[in-house]
């Protein structure tokens, strides 16, 4: 067995987290991106950790990384970057990770963050010396420049409503970022090739999906994507909602509240009255400014999922006409409506109850009866892995991958 320090234990805790809880700027044009697209703002570096360090980090938390690959000093930028949201140009923020490296071309892997509510959970806002940080400067350091989107709605975006899965704009999102990260390497001298990985858990799971699918269907410029890693995302958010309604009890009620307040607000869909009863219609918009955790929103509503929705809805969400808009946002949202053709790996704890094992095996047996390679397309369950148990196994499997097909 092995034994953690409360200090580092802390540390793996705090990833888990952040992982699971889960002008010309007028002109320019995301889903249709230039030749050469520039979506940089600002670029601040924070700090630089020395590979010892990070080597030392890794021994003491017992993580399972290869630490002869962790070679390489690593400084920490914050930066601002130019992306969409409802058809205008807007500023988002980010957290990108240099490895000092010379004289080679390194690949780029963007790590899209679990579930957050608050502000100060964000990448950008979270300790420089905090579990997310030093984690993803240890995989940079094996020779990779890393990317943590904040996503729209935290960071520099605070003032706008997160668009939680929203499909459209998570993927271009993440992919401006990417672009922005490119511009950071270059300015530092360091050499990037065109290999991209993406990955991420629970909601970063789905961002990943997302832009693994944007990928696919556009041109992306500079960048060839060689593999995803998608782990325990709710891929398919209409069978997410079945799943959600069919519970008497559901212990993360802020994930309905979530999804709900995202689409009134940014697909302009309905009203919050629509979708639950009251007092809780009211009073949801106020909960998601940035201020308040998932768990400090879950102890302002019920756990009792019929008083909590809309009764109505509850029971004849697929029967009626009038509720016919959100089937259809539900569908259009979920990225599952395409054939994996690069590689995408699937990971799932069998024992996660938050968001359901069997949405990620049903979404991973469609792809294959739908023409996919099980070649290409691969699902890894974590024995026994709750929504949070599972985020540890995720990340070694993560970094033994990367480190294998960087050395193919």
């Amino acid at each position: 067995m092995k034994h953690y320090s409360n200090k580092l234990l802390a540390l793996i805790l705090l990833a888990a987290m952040v992982l699971s809880s889960c002008s010309s700027s007028d002109e320019l044009e995301v889903e249709v991106p230039a030749s050469t697209p520039n979506t940089l703002v600002s670029a601040d570096a924070q700090i630089t950790w020395r590979s010892g360090d990070l080597r030392g980090f890794m021994t003491q938390a017992g993580i399972d990384i290869d630490l002869d690959a962790i070679q390489y000093d690593v400084t920490i930028y914050h930066i601002t970057y130019k992306t969409i949201y409802k058809g205008d140009s807007i500023v988002a923020s980010a957290v990108v990770y240099v490895p000092s490296v010379e004289g080679k071309l390194i690949s780029t892997v963007s790590f899209q963050h679990g579930t957050i509510a608050s502000d100060a959970e964000a990448p950008s806002n979270s300790a420089l010396g905090g579990g997310q940080n030093i984690l993803l400067s240890a995989l940079a350091s094996t020779g990779l420049v890393a990317v943590a989107p904040d996503f729209i709605g935290f960071g520099a975006s605070v003032d706008i409503m997160h668009p939680y899965y929203v499909e459209d704009m998570t993927a271009t999102s993440v992919i401006n970022a990417v672009y922005a990260s490119r511009e950071v390497a270059t300015m530092e001298e360091v050499e990037i090739d065109n290999d991209l990985y993406l990955a991420g858990y629970s909601q970063g799971g789905y961002a990943t999906m997302a832009s693994h699918k944007y990928h696919e269907e556009n041109n992306v410029p500079f960048y060839d994507l060689k593999a995803s890693f998608a782990a325990s995302g709710g891929y398919d958010i209409k069978a997410f909602q079945e799943y959600f309604f069919a519970q008497d009890t559901y212990h993360q009620p802020f994930f309905m509240a979530y999804v709900a307040q995202a689409y009134v607000e940014s697909l302009d869909m309905g009203t919050l009255t629509d979708f639950f009863n009251e007092p809780y219609a009211s009073v949801i918009p106020d909960y998601f400014d940035g201020s308040m955790t998932g768990p400090q929103i879950n102890a302002q509503l019920t756990d009792v999922v019929a008083d909590l929705v809309n009764n109505d809805l509850l029971e004849n969400i697929d029967k009626k006409d009038e509720y016919a808009y959100i089937r259809e946002a539900f569908v259009v949202n979920s990225p599952i409506d395409f054939v994996p053709e690069i590689p995408l790996f699937m990971y799932h704890g069998d024992a996660d109850i938050t968001v359901p094992y069997q949405n990620s095996v049903d979404v991973y047996n469609q792809f294959i009866a739908n023409g996919a390679s099980t070649e290409v397309v691969t699902f890894t369950t974590l024995e026994g892995g709750t929504h949070s148990t599972g985020v540890l196994p995720y990340l070694e499997e993560l970094a033994g991958q990367l480190l294998k097909m960087e050395q193919e």
